[in-house]
């Protein structure tokens, strides 16, 4: 290979490298109904949404998250609530014991994080589920 061709194909790489992340992010925004679900993309769980979307009550910079789920037995509960903010990035979370939880609530302050806040409700049998709320 020449030098002119070495160079060439160089920063056409690089040029991929930098453009193609971003058209694979931009293209696949919406995950919804494949590495988590919503109630408008419950993907394989379209019957499971009352039990395993979590519920959020705002009030001023307080949340209470509650997920409709029996917490009875180890078989099958909600392992944990986990709070996001707007860039998806971790703010807090909280896990759940069957038997000593008796129903999947969680309150968190968010003193720290404003505008759309991620909630997600970890289920042990049908994955993980996702509601948005703004703070």
């Amino acid at each position: 290979m020449d030098r002119r061709n070495f160079i060439r194909l160089a920063t056409l790489g690089a040029a991929s490298g930098i453009i193609a992340p971003k058209l694979v992010l931009a293209s696949s925004s919406s995950m919804a109904g494949g590495l988590y679900y919503t109630k408008d993309a419950p993907g394989r769980w379209s019957k499971k949404i009352g039990g395993h979307l979590p519920t959020i009550e705002v009030d001023g910079k307080s949340i209470k998250v509650t997920t409709a789920h029996d917490m009875s037995s180890y078989e099958h509960y909600i392992i944990k609530h986990m709070i996001l903010d707007k860039d998806f990035q971790f703010v807090a979370e909280k896990m759940f014991k069957p038997g000593k939880d008796s129903v999947a609530i969680s309150s968190f302050t968010l003193d720290k994080t404003s505008g759309p806040i991620h909630v997600l409700s970890v289920c042990n049998k049908h994955d993980t589920w996702m509601n948005i709320a703004e703070i």
